[in-house]
């Protein structure tokens, strides 16, 4: 080796360490309303692909409830519905695509979501471990749970109302872990070349930073699965395309990922 190429390997820039989480902005209190007036214009934006993609998840979801119902009965069907909030990050990932689309001011192609899901196959796949992991704990949990229900044919409305305490207490310990990890990971992974660990540690990071706005966006998130619910799912056409918009617009208002590098390959505009 030559003594000038060994000093220009000395003078080879040597790659910049990534930190161990990307930094979050502080929120303000109404942030969460702005995301969600975001997310609707971005589905006024883009009603065809929105009411497709809501339109998939109401004919799954009663798809899941239909099984449900033959193999358990109601009580199976209402854990189910519960732990829908285990999964509905996930389903979401086409909806930051559309919207990452919608910003680049492209109009947004379901074929292209299909690709981004599929290029972020990895980083998913290990994020859906996580999430299979917790949702196998919280099952387990919601099974014990059961010790409380009241073995009277009329329970009195004390030991109903100690059943659905326990119950909710147990629930919203394991609702509050996944809310942390997904509120801004999936939106990350889409977004940057990050690890899911990364995306993960971000989230929570930027959650436990922003107590009081998130706890207003998980409260909003909360009342949208509930009027889906009450609606027989068809709520989720519209909520849930909404939800999908603004946890995008959240994400690109909270997260300071510039470290890392771009991750979203937009397509051709023709």
């Amino acid at each position: 080796m030559t003594q000038s190429n060994v000093e220009r390997q000395h003078q080879r820039p040597e790659p910049q360490a990534l930190p161990f989480v990307a930094p979050c902005r502080r929120l303000a209190l109404t942030d969460p309303i702005k995301w969600l007036r975001l997310g609707w214009q971005d589905f006024r934006r883009a009603p065809g692909s929105s009411l497709w993609y809501g339109g998939f998840l109401v004919l799954l979801s009663y798809a899941v409830a239909f099984v449900t119902w033959k193999l358990g009965g109601y009580i199976l069907l209402l854990s189910i519905m519960s732990g829908f909030v285990f999964i509905a990050p996930a389903l979401a990932i086409g909806l930051y695509s559309i919207s990452c689309q919608l910003q680049h001011g492209l109009k947004p192609r379901i074929a292209h979501c299909l690709r981004e899901g599929r290029r972020h196959l990895g980083n998913e796949m290990v994020y859906a471990a996580i999430l299979l992991v917790i949702f196998l704990l919280w099952a387990r949990a919601a099974s014990m749970v059961h010790v409380f229900f009241p073995v009277e044919s009329h329970p009195d409305l004390a030991d109903l109302a100690l059943f659905l305490g326990v119950g909710s207490a147990v629930g919203s310990i394991f609702a509050a872990l996944v809310f942390s990890a997904s509120a801004f990971s999936l939106p990350m992974m889409l977004d940057r070349k990050a690890d899911t660990v990364t995306t993960v540690l971000t989230s929570v990071n930027a959650v436990l930073r922003n107590k009081g706005p998130m706890a207003l966006w998980a409260g909003i998130i909360v009342m949208s699965l509930a009027i889906s619910f009450a609606t027989a799912f068809l709520g989720l056409a519209i909520l849930m395309p909404v939800i999908g918009y603004a946890t995008w617009h959240g994400y690109r208002d909270t997260i300071q990922a510039d470290a890392w590098p771009e991750n979203i390959k937009v397509p051709d505009s023709k």
